[in-house]
């Protein structure tokens, strides 16, 4: 039922005499809190294992819901009316089982695809695509199984199961985080964040087709998923060319997905330093390249420092020109303020932050009122933030108050996220 022994039993007035019948056959680690129902569930839901609520499901549902943060930390929840157990969060089946057992009533669990394992999360937090059978993949992580994952791109990862291993023999699983294209394959979970900027240049009439055909071309050629674009980019003469305005709208209907298509001056585009410049495109356009001195621009406006290469040099296919450029992934570090109040007043936000690192940072006292929230297998430092996110780790430094400020700057991703709600 979670990492914490309590049961808590909570009922009205009309019910508590139930309430303590059932606490009494759940065994010492079952309390009966005092006091109305909301204010003790609230107080207590930090030291829960678990949690019998003798309210309909509806009362339960909005009591609990500002509680909750994902199914590997909150405790089993269910509750109970006049014929049935109902699980409602947490790993809860066993608990409603046990409870309508006890109570000689029908005990409701419902089963199905999650959307909160660890390969969901991971996939928002890298604004990713998923190519394979997560829910299959997310399985064999929780059952113990071996998964490989191989990062070659260096992403800050928060922390992961202990059965999740850089490398190893008789996996059973292998996740793939890369922006480079590779075909399916069974038990292979390729995870394709979106660090491509793509340059585009075109001469005046082509269509939309010769567009996308020269997009294929990043594919066929150069190797990169398409699904890794993030945005196209080009020269502002051509930002009302048809051919390329359609095909990034055709990319983005394939896809399901929208990317904005970037614009440039020539005289921008011609500052930029590429490895193929072309006197023929500089007599044009005033600008030796437009392909690929637009990726490499687009890259070092939606980076924000961030280290970027060529990807892709230029390919040209029927009078299109493409090229992509890669943001490379950097540490990240979040500095977090827990402020003065509760901890049912800390913005989802900056639990977000905490629960996507692997490395946690501050005083002895503020890792305290956090440890509820830290995956299994987060690191605890006390000092170090900055060295550890210039090294490319995912880092939440938390502290009281407005939170933790630096003295210098990183190289790294840096977040400064508010811990309490502001009134």
């Amino acid at each position: 039922m979670g990492k914490q022994e309590v049961i808590g039993v909570f009922a009205g007035a009309a019910q508590r005499g139930d309430a303590a019948d059932l606490a009494g056959l759940l065994g010492a680690d079952a309390v009966v809190p005092d006091g109305s129902v909301k204010p003790a569930v609230q107080r207590l839901w930090s030291r829960l294992g678990g949690a019998v609520l003798f309210l309909d499901a509806g009362s339960a549902v909005r009591l609990i819901a500002p509680l909750l943060r994902d199914k590997r930390s909150d405790p089993a929840v269910v509750c109970v009316d006049q014929h049935f157990v109902v699980a409602l969060a947490g790993d809860a089946d066993a608990l409603a089982h046990h409870v309508a057992d006890l109570l000689n009533r029908t005990p409701v669990v419902t089963g199905g695809p999650s959307i909160d394992s660890v390969l969901d999360e991971l996939v928002e937090q890298l604004d990713a695509t998923a190519d394979g059978n997560v829910e299959g993949c997310a399985a064999a992580i929780e059952a113990g199984e071996k998964v490989v994952l191989r990062n070659p791109l260096g992403f800050p990862l928060p922390a992961l199961p202990p059965n999740v291993v850089p490398a190893g023999e008789d996996a059973t699983w292998m996740i793939i985080i890369d922006d480079r294209a590779a075909a399916s394959k069974d038990n292979v979970l390729r995870i394709v964040p979106r660090t491509l900027i793509v340059g585009v240049g075109s001469t005046r009439g082509a269509s939309a087709t010769s567009v996308g055909a020269a997009l294929a071309e990043l594919d066929a050629q150069g190797g990169l998923d398409l699904r890794a674009i993030k945005a196209f980019a080009t020269a502002e003469a051509k930002a009302d060319e048809p051919g390329i305005v359609d095909a990034v709208e055709d990319w983005g209907f394939w896809h399901g997905d929208t990317a904005e298509l970037l614009t440039f001056p020539t005289e921008e585009l011609a500052e930029i330093g590429v490895p193929n410049p072309s006197s023929v495109v500089r007599n044009s356009m005033g600008t030796a390249s437009v392909a690929e001195a637009a990726a490499l621009r687009g890259a070092q406006i939606l980076g924000h420092g961030a280290p970027i290469e060529l990807a892709a040099e230029k390919f040209k296919r029927d009078n299109v020109t493409v090229a992509a450029a890669r943001v490379l992934p950097r540490g990240r570090l979040a500095l977090i303020g827990l402020g003065p109040g509760a901890s049912e007043e800390r913005t989802p936000r900056a639990e977000a932050e905490i629960r996507r690192a692997a490395f946690v940072v501050g005083t002895p006292e503020a890792i305290d009122a956090v440890s509820s929230l830290l995956r299994s297998g987060t690191e605890i430092r006390h000092e170090g933030a900055s060295d550890l996110a210039a090294r490319g780790a995912a880092v939440a430094f938390v502290a009281f108050g407005a939170g933790p400020t630096l003295d210098d700057p990183v190289e790294a991703d840096v977040v400064v996220v508010p811990g309490v709600w502001d009134r």
